[in-house]
């Protein structure tokens, strides 16, 4: 399914990590670009301005292509703009596969004809259908698949989940007001079932291509857990959906429930992240407690917007000066210590030379000494007699 060599795709991992090693001080740059140079990569960029600029590039090019087409399609006219974005989207997927071939990966060039044939597939189902949302992002989520599982592209990991999650909300509207009202309950378990079956399949994964891929999707779900039944959102849906006013000293149905589920989700999402030291998992949990605490706030604002933000800023200094002073000493675990990856020499003679034997690299010796050794000179230790 993958079309890119996966023999080059081990060497850019490889090469990733030789880069890691390199920031950290364990390698030289004489055996970093030794490494880039034994090792084949895919073509990509790493910067992301230069991949943006790039991108940009391929988008004018993807543009020409579709408004030369259009020219000769022109004569068509009605039966043209009915077909036209099916032919812009084969333009993307050939497009992709062609700079697929060349070795183009995560290069910006080719980010432009993979979201381009998504973008025209997602108009041109949209034409056919006369706007059907679910019949929508029900192709186009199968697009963004399969983009991913054989370009290995992230962004069309995240059109996928965006996708399957319009494709539940939509359908969950066909069921008229029962549906719109139990779809808060109806997302939050879908968030569940999903992160708890692209979690198995991430300790389950043989090859490491998709990993990524399968991260932000659990991630996805995480997020998508936890604004499912967020009070805030789920009020506000409510009112946009079903049209409910809410009146002064009222509220809305299972409201005890959303206001626990906001406030103790992101308790349980920090818990876990600081038991599992899930880094990913920490800076939601962390998203997820300012939004809680937003939520709040715009349905009972207790305080002038000045002092709380006072007493916010006053709690978060001296929650961080505790912290630091508590994990300052601790050599393992959650620790205040600097990531040994990036500051540290105790194992650097130990990796130098584990990568120096793996790649056939053999350490230079240079001896720079002001005195000349043997043949019985003035240092000694020769046989030509004199003193």
């Amino acid at each position: 399914m993958i079309v890119y060599d996966k023999k080059m795709l081990d060497n850019g991992a490889l090469v990733n990590e030789a880069d890691t090693l390199y920031n950290g001080g364990f390698i030289s740059k004489d055996q970093k670009k030794f490494i880039e140079k034994e090792l084949p990569v895919l073509k990509s960029q790493s910067n992301i301005l230069v991949r943006i600029g790039f991108f940009l590039l391929g988008c004018l090019l993807y543009l020409s292509i579709c408004g030369a087409i259009s020219l000769f399609g022109l004569s068509g006219e009605r039966v043209f703009f009915q077909i036209c974005c099916y032919i812009f989207a084969v333009v993307g997927f050939v497009g992709a596969e062609l700079l697929a071939t060349q070795n183009y990966h995560n290069h910006g060039l080719d980010d432009a004809f993979i979201l381009g044939a998504l973008l025209n597939i997602g108009i041109a189902i949209a034409v056919t259908t006369e706007g059907y949302e679910a019949v929508i992002a029900f192709f186009v989520a199968i697009a963004a698949l399969f983009m991913f599982l054989r370009y290995l592209h992230l962004v069309s990991m995240l059109v996928f989940c965006i996708a399957v999650s319009g494709f539940l909300f939509f359908e969950m509207f066909e069921f008229g007001e029962i549906g719109k009202t139990i779809l808060p309950f109806v997302a939050m378990i879908s968030a569940a079932i999903l992160y708890f079956v692209t979690k198995k399949i991430i300790f389950n994964l043989k090859e490491s291509y998709y990993y990524n891929g399968l991260l932000l999707a659990n991630s996805f779900c995480l997020i998508l857990f936890y604004l499912s039944c967020n009070y805030l959102v789920v009020r506000e849906l409510s009112a946009e959906l079903l049209e409910n006013e809410i009146k002064p000293g009222t509220d809305i149905p299972f409201a005890f429930f959303f206001y626990a589920f906001t406030i103790i989700v992101p308790i349980i999402y920090l818990i876990q992240a600081l038991k599992g030291k899930d880094r990913i998992m920490l800076w939601i949990s962390f998203l997820a407690i300012a939004f809680s605490i937003y939520t709040i706030r715009f349905y009972y604002s207790v305080l002038p917007i000045e002092v709380a933000l006072t007493l916010g800023g006053v709690v978060l200094f001296a929650i961080a000066f505790f912290s630091i002073k508590k994990l300052r000493e601790k050599e393992s675990g959650l620790t205040f210590k600097p990531d040994r990856i990036n500051h540290s020499d105790n194992f650097l003679n130990a990796e130098a030379l584990v990568v120096a034997s793996t790649f056939g690299m053999k350490p230079e010796v240079k001896v720079d000494s002001p005195m000349e050794f043997g043949d019985g000179g003035f240092s000694g230790g020769g046989s030509g007699g004199s003193f």
